[in-house]
């Protein structure tokens, strides 16, 4: 048991960065909200609908039009600012523990290959987390 009373496991995957994708009614309203709250545009294209946006190491996507509902997003190989990371554990590795652990995986990445990949699984609540991979 760990100081805070929960068993920690023996080793922790490396899912790297984490952001919110939101699903959004109205980008251009919606850049200014999180704008008003210290967040500034990091990446994407407001006419593609969808933009990245930072405010330290915290990152919210906006999308319009692109999917239902809102999405926790993990990239592994990449930190918050979208740099290489060093060690990681790759997309293909996360999903063959998950699976092994009997969660069940939406869009499943093809194992045989290397690169970008990404899958998804939703948590016991039906939120959608999204593992995805750009390296």
């Amino acid at each position: 048991m760990s100081k805070t009373g929960f068993e920690q496991p023996t080793e922790t995957m490396k899912l790297g960065a984490f952001s919110v994708s939101l699903s959004v009614k109205d980008i251009k309203a919606s850049k200014q909200f999180y704008e008003n709250l210290g967040f500034s545009v990091f990446g994407g294209a407001l006419e593609k609908n969808y933009l990245i946006m930072k405010n330290g190491n915290s990152l919210i996507g906006l999308f319009q039009g692109m999917f239902q509902g809102n999405i926790l997003t993990f990239n592994p190989g990449w930190d918050e600012n979208a740099k290489n990371i060093e060690k990681f554990d790759d997309v293909r590795e996360i999903q063959r523990q998950l699976k092994s652990k009997g969660l069940k995986i939406n869009n499943e990445a093809d194992e045989k290959t290397s690169g970008p990949a990404s899958f998804m699984i939703t948590d016991p609540d039906g939120n959608v987390v999204l593992i995805d991979q750009h390296r």
